[in-house]
């Protein structure tokens, strides 16, 4: 199991240092600071999206699922689509990147917590009330934010629509020390709770009947969860199918139940996803097309294929 994470690490590794050096023609003093920025923003989305998706498959118990069901990469495109619609692409206090960055994550995070707290507040509610409520929301969100879309005008329409699909060319430095000390805490805050993954994974009532406080733990779980897909969502923009693809790779290489190899196994796949989609943005694709489509690409076809795979076992 070790050797496969340090395989992962060392892919990893190889495909950072070729990102940087690839063509670099000795202009270190432009290539370090722009490349390294990407590598960062790279390493902190593909991580949170990778963790965060592997601690939800665990407490819902379900290897087809992601956070992104619980409608806060649609409140994030409805957040982006009424400030461009209301206030316009030319203000400059929506479109400072700093500014739409604590707005976009606050409001996420808020929004996870009133929801949680609405389904939470009577007894016998469970966790599929919650996710059946954040579909329905994540539904209206995305209907709201097509009505504006045919609303504005085409000239803000394309400044919208780079917000549409994830990002790592123009991010800010300081969003990326605000989002690494957010990531580190929240990380910091879910060793609380690490050691239950492996009963909560087994379904409530086993965990429940091993002396787990299944309630309580989930919530705060549910919360780390909030924080990271928040965070990476409105650093650089929606990457829907990363976390599916990352979690079930890592399920598949690893062969293992133990979050202690999971987790690690999967953000490191997820970085090694990003960095290669970017790699092949840059200098295949030649920036005709954004690594988030080719991830939402890949990581279609194989939620497709899991599908098929769980009708047959069926």
């Amino acid at each position: 199991m070790k050797m496969k994470l340090t395989i992962l690490a060392a892919a990893a590794l190889a495909l950072i240092a070729l990102f940087m050096t690839f063509r670099a023609g000795g202009n270190w003093d432009y290539i370090l600071p722009s490349r390294g920025r990407k590598v960062a923003a790279i390493v902190l989305t593909g991580a949170a999206i990778a963790f965060s998706t592997v601690v939800f498959q665990s407490i819902t118990n379900n290897r087809i699922l992601t956070p992104s069901i619980l409608g806060l990469d649609s409140l994030y495109m409805l957040i982006q689509t009424f400030g461009v619609f209301a206030l316009g692409s030319a203000n400059m206090t929506f479109m400072n990147k700093n500014i739409n960055f604590l707005f976009s994550t606050g409001a996420m995070i808020l929004f996870s917590g009133v929801l949680y707290r609405l389904m939470f507040r009577r007894e016998g509610r469970n966790l599929y009330f919650l996710l059946l409520a954040g579909m329905i929301l994540g539904t209206l969100f995305q209907s709201a934010s097509s009505f504006m879309e045919v609303l504005i005008d085409p000239n803000e329409f394309l400044v919208l629509q780079g917000k549409m699909f994830a990002s790592f060319n123009n991010v800010s430095s300081d969003l990326l020390l605000v989002s690494a000390a957010v990531i580190v805490l929240t990380g910091l805050y879910f060793m609380r709770f690490a050691k239950y993954l492996d009963v909560i994974a087994l379904g409530k009532d086993e965990a429940v009947n091993l002396g787990v406080d299944y309630a309580y733990v989930v919530k705060r779980l549910l919360i780390v969860i909030s924080v990271l897909v928040s965070v990476s969502t409105a650093l650089v923009g929606p990457i829907t199918f990363l976390g599916l693809l990352v979690a079930n790779l890592a399920y598949q290489l690893l062969k293992t139940y133990k979050h202690a190899y999971l987790i690690p196994g999967a953000m490191l796949l997820g970085i090694v996803a990003l960095i290669g989609g970017q790699f092949l943005v840059e200098r295949v694709f030649t920036f005709t097309t954004t690594v988030s489509v080719i991830i939402n690409f890949a990581g279609g076809v194989y939620f497709v294929r899991l599908l098929l795979k769980e009708n047959k076992s069926w």
